[in-house]
């Protein structure tokens, strides 16, 4: 698999668009912060990790709003061909503040919002509303 966070994004896009309760991937610990970010920030309602060493599972619940999925889109930024790095005050905002923004920066992955709050910025991963 050339590009695992595509395959995180696509995965969830798919179970959410089926209506399906959950659903489960490979574990890395990329996906597993970007998991948590997304349940932090109320788009899924669980995450949980499963499994020892190198066959570790991560066990995503998702979220709906009646037969609607909380998630209204993902879009990934910065592709293994094409990385799209940004300054801290050039993160940009995603459908005016309603939606948000991942970044990979030194300091971790952490949302544009913390990112912008922290002064540091990093590659732009995805976009989630």
């Amino acid at each position: 698999m050339s590009d695992p966070i595509s395959d995180l994004l696509t995965r969830i896009r798919n179970a959410g668009n089926a209506l399906l309760p959950g659903l489960e991937m490979p574990h890395s610990k990329m996906k597993e912060s970007i998991a948590l970010i997304l349940k932090r920030e109320g788009y899924i309602a669980d995450v949980a990790v499963e499994g020892e060493a190198a066959k570790k599972k991560i066990k995503l619940k998702l979220k709906y709003i009646g037969r609607k999925s909380v998630i209204d889109g993902l879009k990934r930024v910065s592709t293994p061909g094409l990385r799209r790095y940004v300054a801290s005050d050039e993160i940009p905002r995603v459908r005016n503040g309603m939606g948000t923004a991942i970044l990979s920066t030194p300091a971790g992955v952490m949302t544009g919002h913390d990112a912008r709050r922290q002064n540091v910025g990093g590659e732009l991963l995805c976009f989630v509303w």
